[in-house]
């Protein structure tokens, strides 16, 4: 039972053993430690250590035995004394003292300079009373009190006490011009006027009359002189008879215009006459205004313009126009109407745009004139040839302008009286080689249209024939249109 309550108890007895000898032992308290007076001791784990109680100041090293020594700089070479400076060590430090020696009347600076000492500017002078002190290096001197003149005074010859100066006395003053006046040590200039005296400067100074009354001097310009001032006008004005203010010049007297001119207030402008316009460079030169040459707004003339000075004139050719009424437009002259024209008795004439045409009329075989343009066929006896010509042959004619827009229809035709059911068929059958007009049907008959536009004038006799179908009989009928397209002159 032992042994076993011996074997339980084993493991703790081994751990009670191993806690005691492997604890740290504190030599501090146990005051087994080696620490020297004037040190601490301050235990570690498993030993100790000693630190100082007391620190030195600058200046000082602390010694073995914890004392406090003072450092002698100067042996050390550890002091900052120049070389004109010897050092002296002072407790905790040193003084630098300067190698040479200053004598009377001199003051060493910090670098060790001898400087001079005025002694003169001492509060206590070193001079007795009515004695000046004169600065000497090293020294001073005394002097009797000299008599000294102020501004405006001069020594007399005994060099005793000081008279007045005449300032205003010889030829040229200070004044300069102007009145001088003398006072005792000084003078005053009696200034002209449009001046004032300066007392600094003792002169006498220029008023500035156009500053000094802004605006109120002169109406325009003001300009100051010595003395006074003068007044000036802007360009287009003089001055008036008091000299201060401004009137108008009326330029026109002086005709700078070459045709009309309007005074206006400070200057003038000029105008031109009908048929004239102001040069843009000079502004006063009238020059032609070439009214042919003016494009805006179409032509000027229907046909030829002519400038003239200060307007044009407008012509027509020679023959077939006369000038209107306006001097511009070119009027057709009707010849056939004025019977001016040259066509023989059995001619018709015809009135186109600067002309005419003799036209000839005649019905061919088998056809008899009915009225003054048309040609109505005779009664056929049975003959196939007779039959298919047309019933009636008629006469027209027809003008107009070139250049007209295309398409335009020139000419309508058709029976003179229509009955439902008609057919009415046009076709160009001669005279349009070049193919400018066409012939399109319509409602009650046809119309013959301008295709191309015609650019130049022409003349062409296009023959046109007609069909009317009504009931299932065909008829036939042929119109002979003379188209004369001529140029047509307008504004």
């Amino acid at each position: 039972l032992f042994i076993v309550m011996l074997a339980l108890c084993l493991p703790s007895i081994l751990i009670f053993l191993l806690t005691f000898l492997f604890s740290d032992y504190n030599e501090c308290l146990a005051g087994v430690h080696s620490c020297r007076p004037g040190e601490r001791c301050i235990n570690t784990q498993g030993s100790y250590r000693c630190q100082r109680e007391t620190s030195c100041g600058t200046g000082y090293e602390l010694t073995d035995s914890n004392t406090c020594n003072d450092i002698d700089e100067c042996v050390e070479g550890t002091h900052n004394c120049g070389p004109e400076f010897t050092c002296q060590n002072t407790p905790g430090s040193f003084r630098c003292h300067p190698r040479q020696q200053c004598s009377v009347g001199f003051i060493q600076d910090a670098a060790g300079s001898c400087i001079d000492i005025n002694e003169c500017v001492n509060e206590n002078s070193p001079c007795q009373p009515g004695q000046t002190c004169l600065n000497t290096v090293g020294s001073y001197i005394c002097q009797k009190f000299p008599v000294i003149c102020g501004r405006g005074y001069h020594l007399n010859r005994e060099g005793t006490h000081c008279l007045d100066v005449d300032e205003c006395s010889g030829q040229h003053g200070p004044c300069q011009g102007h009145d001088c006046v003398n006072l005792l040590g000084t003078f005053r200039c009696e200034c002209r006027s449009g001046f004032t005296f300066n007392t600094i400067s003792r002169r006498c100074e220029d008023i500035d009359e156009c500053r000094k009354h802004l605006g109120r001097l002169c109406a325009h310009n003001c300009e100051n002189t010595p003395g006074s001032y003068r007044c000036s006008c802007n360009t287009g004005f003089r001055l008036a008879n008091d000299r201060r203010n401004c009137e108008d010049v009326n330029e026109c007297e002086s005709s700078p215009c070459s045709q009309e001119c309007a005074n206006v207030y400070g200057s003038y402008q000029c105008y031109c006459r009908r048929g004239y316009q102001l040069s843009s460079m000079d502004r006063v030169t009238c020059e032609d205004i070439d009214e042919c040459a003016l494009t805006s707004g179409g032509k000027v003339c229907s046909y030829h313009c002519l400038n003239t000075p200060g307007s044009f004139e407008c012509t027509c050719p020679q023959t077939g126009y006369t000038l209107a009424s306006n001097g511009r437009t070119c009027q057709d002259i009707d010849e056939c109407a004025a019977r001016t024209h040259t066509c023989s008795a059995t001619q018709s004439c015809f009135n186109v745009q600067g002309g005419f045409r003799c036209l000839s009329f005649e019905c061919p075989p088998n056809f008899r004139r009915a009225a003054d343009r048309r040609c109505e066929r005779l009664p056929c006896e049975q003959s196939s040839e007779c039959l298919s010509l047309p019933l009636r042959i008629s006469f027209y004619n027809l003008t107009f302008p070139t250049n007209i827009p295309t398409p335009a229809a020139v000419f309508r035709m058709g029976p003179s009286s229509s009955i439902p059911g008609d057919d009415v068929q046009l076709t160009i059958v001669d005279g349009d080689a070049e193919g400018f007009f066409s012939a399109q049907k319509m409602a009650h008959g046809g119309v013959i249209s301008l295709q191309r536009p015609l650019a130049q004038p022409r003349d062409f006799l296009l023959t046109v024939e007609i069909r009317l179908i009504r009931y299932g009989s065909v008829s036939l009928f042929v119109a002979k249109i003379a188209v004369f397209v001529n140029t047509l002159l307008h504004v």
